[in-house]
């Protein structure tokens, strides 16, 4: 069978001008990029969502740009043939030009990552652009930004109110004239983001923004309820109970140990009548003796 082709910035443009909507989803490690990858996804953001869901934060304010490369670098082994975006942790582009551009080099270069993603509107255009200018490919992120949640005062829905609707959509506009590819639109309200998607030349890429976004983009843990215990979202569709299996087995397994019903004949390796010898001296039925 040919190996995919990766999706490239032209192409989603080109879906969006088609209508083809466009899958993503997060991934922070090998396996989970692979499964994706094999399963068609178009694109696979490693988030900073990782600090939630796999290192145990509560937050993504504690991912590190260490932290970021490494679970980029795994992904980019786990999918080759997939278009990878590394998200910007928190604070490492708000500062100097100098030091954003040496963390986007750390992502692409040590991670393998094809582009960068960054959260914030009007307020980092410059960054995005000099990145752009620099060559590299910026995803914008707005809406409900992760990595602000302190000052925005927790996980609201955003554009409930004419102001707010009219600051998303000049933060949209401001990074599309930075010269982001697309834009991640976050708990936006269907309207704004329908809104948002016509005005834009460049996808729009909604989780919990509604219907009428040019893609779409989950947590790879929220699609499989790979968590214990498993919060529902109202936003998120998932399509497997991989964590109550997952489970199961493991429990299954310690139970066999604990009966001895594990490991079996079937699973031993045994040694010839040579090797018995010199070890009992004897027969093989004196392996085992005193268990």
């Amino acid at each position: 069978m040919a190996a995919k082709q990766a999706l490239n910035i032209v192409k989603m443009k080109q879906m969006k001008a088609n209508g083809t909507p466009i899958s993503m989803i997060t991934a922070y490690d090998y396996p989970s990029a692979k499964l994706s990858e094999e399963a068609g996804v178009d694109m696979i953001l490693v988030g900073d969502s990782l600090g939630n869901v796999v290192l145990g934060y509560n937050s993504t304010i504690p991912v590190t740009l260490d932290d970021m490369v490494y679970h980029t670098r795994a992904v980019a082994r786990g999918a080759e043939h997939t278009f990878i975006v590394a998200d910007m942790p928190f604070m490492t582009y708000h500062a100097s030009l100098e030091s954003s551009l040496s963390g986007i080099r750390r992502l692409m270069q040590e991670g393998h990552a094809h582009a960068v993603k960054m959260e914030g509107g009007a307020e980092i255009a410059e960054v995005v652009k000099a990145s752009v200018q620099a060559g590299v490919p910026v995803l914008g992120h707005i809406g409900l930004t992760p990595q602000s949640v302190n000052q925005i005062g927790g996980y609201r829905i955003q554009g409930k109110d004419p102001e707010d609707a009219r600051r998303l959509m000049n933060d949209a506009k401001a990074l599309e004239k930075a010269g982001a590819f697309a834009i991640v639109l976050e708990l936006v309200t269907e309207e704004v983001a329908a809104a948002i998607t016509r005005e834009l030349s460049i996808p729009t890429i909604g989780i919990g923004a509604g219907r009428f976004c040019d893609g779409q983009v989950l947590v790879y843990h929220d699609v499989l309820q790979y968590a214990s215990p498993y919060r529902a979202k109202r936003f998120v569709k998932t399509y497997a109970d991989v964590g109550s299996i997952m489970r199961e087995g493991i429990a299954q397994y310690v139970e066999e140990v604990k009966s001895k019903a594990f490991p079996s004949e079937e699973h031993v390796f045994n040694a010839d009548e040579q090797v018995l010898t010199s070890l009992y001296g004897g027969s093989k039925e004196k392996v085992g003796a005193g268990s």
